[in-house]
């Protein structure tokens, strides 16, 4: 075991050695990966999972009409949602509280399949995000949230065939630095997966952050952003930047566009648009988790998992990426379709064709 920055006045754990500002290294060493407990059972490749690293919390819902509703949320526990959904094994590495809104959480996703890395239970209390709906199903944000990785935590056994991350816990101190650092350390044994899902409201400006992002970018096999991140992070030119992504290093770079559908970018300059799928529209919590999951699945059907499949990941061609994006493009049209973050089940995109 390796220790840790001491508890602060808070009671919480400082930021690691290097962590610095926004703008700094997250690639030194905050993270070791002797600090989780690694048990030694050996695991099949049909028995391997993914690992999602990040937030998850509740989000207190204000609808048009005045009502107010509590689900549990956060990207990264969306996208784990998801993957379970879709009969994947995924565990996720949190940080929630053992208050009633912790059970919440813990309980929303046991009850799909989804496993808590033990260890993701030891914050003072579960983070919360506020969300308030238009008239159009659209949703603004407002956070309390802490962030960190664990101080210890119990690896699943065997590697895990991806690893994904994103949203706040990749860019928030003190947790920030040992989200790139986890990713770093799986980086010759998993297909390394990232959403940025910038919040505004919680994040350091624009020019801060996007070196962070970036520095995950350079890490990441598949990258799915939103044409809102990419405008928020380069405003002069969005469409510029993603290109630039696609020809720094991930296999895929995945732009979702709302109801204007999504465009995946490839190595050697493939391009493959797909429509949305026309549907109406409850809000838009969750569809781009929901999105990611179902890519993250997509990709697991294809036999382009893994970090054996990184080479064959790089060539895949425009009709295997297609069919992954279209489905996607359906996980998302359902979840849309009803309130909250409610992502489909393995059946529901199987029941329309897909």
């Amino acid at each position: 075991m390796t220790t840790r920055p001491a508890p602060d006045e808070h009671g919480e754990h400082g930021g690691a050695p290097g962590a610095g500002g926004p703008g700094a290294d997250v690639l030194e060493p905050a993270y070791r990966p002797g600090a989780e407990h690694a048990p030694d059972a050996a695991v099949g490749a049909a028995d391997r999972r993914v690992l999602v690293v990040g937030e998850a919390l509740v989000d207190v819902v204000h609808h048009p009409d005045g009502t107010v509703t509590e689900h549990p949320g956060g990207s990264p526990a969306n996208v784990a949602l998801g993957l379970a959904r879709l009969g994947r094994g995924v565990d996720l590495l949190t940080w929630l509280g053992r208050d009633a809104r912790g059970r919440l959480v813990a309980d929303h996703l046991s009850a799909s399949g989804a496993a808590l890395v033990p260890g993701s239970d030891g914050a003072r209390r579960t983070s919360v995000a506020t969300a308030h709906l238009g008239p159009d199903g659209g949703a603004t944000y407002e956070f309390d949230l802490t962030w960190r990785v664990p101080e210890r935590w119990a690896s699943p056994p065997g590697p895990p065939l991806a690893v994904h991350t994103g949203s706040i816990a990749a860019v928030l101190e003190p947790g920030g630095p040992d989200v790139a650092n986890i990713l770093a350390a799986h980086r010759d044994s998993a297909t390394l997966t990232y959403d940025p899902n910038v919040r505004p409201s919680l994040m350091p400006p624009p020019e801060a952050t996007r070196p962070v992002v970036e520095r995950l970018v350079g890490l990441a096999d598949v990258v799915k952003v939103s044409e809102e991140d990419l405008a928020w992070l380069a405003p002069d030119d969005p469409d510029g930047l993603a290109d630039s992504w696609a020809a720094a290093g991930p296999a895929l770079v995945v732009v979702t566009r709302g109801g204007a559908g999504a465009t995946a970018l490839g190595a050697g300059g493939l391009r493959v648009d797909v429509p949305a799928v026309p549907v109406p529209v409850a809000d838009t919590v969750g569809a781009g988790d929901a999105f990611m999951s179902a890519l993250l699945d997509g990709l697991w059907s294809a036999n382009l998992l893994g970090p054996a499949r990184r080479a064959a990941l790089r060539s895949a061609d425009a009709g295997t990426v297609r069919r992954v994006l279209e489905r996607c493009a359906l996980a998302a049209a359902i979840t849309v379709s009803r309130p909250g973050a409610d992502p489909p089940t393995a059946a529901e995109l199987t029941e329309r064709g897909v």
